[in-house]
C-alpha cells in the first residue's frame, strides 16, 4: 500500500476532489501548459522561456509564480538567473495524458518538450563565457 504523508487520513470524497481540482485548475491555463511542456524533463530560466514562447518576461513570471506557489515547480538561483524545473515528472505525464484525451499524440508533447532556446537567450547556459581578445595576444 502506498501512503501519501501529505494527505489527511480519512479524507472524504469532496475533500479529495477539491485537492485534485486545485492542481488541475493551476495547470489548466494554456500558457501554463505551454510553460510545463517547455520546461519538460529539464530546466529553464525565464529568458529561455521568453525565447521559446515569444512572450514577455512579466507574463511568464506571473505564471511561473502561480506554478511555484502551487508546488508544481522548484527553482534554483545561479547568479542573477533563476532556473525552474518540474518538482515531479508526473505533471508532464498528466499533460501527455490530457493530449491523448484531446485527440492529440503524446509524441507531439515529447517533440516540443525541452526545446532549444533561440539566440535571444542571454543566460550563461546559452552564451559561453567569452575570452577577451586582448588576453589572447602574445606580447
Amino acid at each position: 500500500m502506498i501512503y501519501n504523508i501529505f494527505m489527511k487520513p480519512n479524507m472524504t470524497l469532496p475533500e479529495l476532489s477539491e485537492r485534485i481540482a486545485e492542481t488541475l485548475q493551476v495547470i489548466a491555463p494554456p500558457a501554463r501548459v505551454a510553460i510545463l511542456i517547455a520546461i519538460g524533463r529539464g530546466e529553464a530560466c525565464v529568458c529561455h522561456l521568453e525565447s521559446i514562447l515569444g512572450w514577455r518576461q512579466a507574463y511568464i513570471s506571473q505564471h511561473l509564480m502561480a506554478l511555484r506557489k502551487a508546488d508544481i515547480l522548484s527553482d534554483r538561483r545561479e547568479g542573477r538567473y533563476v532556473y525552474y524545473r518540474l518538482k515531479d515528472e508526473a505533471i508532464l505525464a498528466l499533460v501527455r495524458d490530457a493530449a491523448i484525451l484531446a485527440g492529440l499524440s503524446p509524441a507531439d508533447v515529447d517533440a516540443l518538450a525541452n526545446p532549444e532556446p533561440g539566440s535571444e537567450c542571454e543566460c550563461p547556459h546559452c552564451i559561453p563565457n567569452l575570452i577577451p581578445l586582448e588576453s589572447l595576444i602574445i606580447k
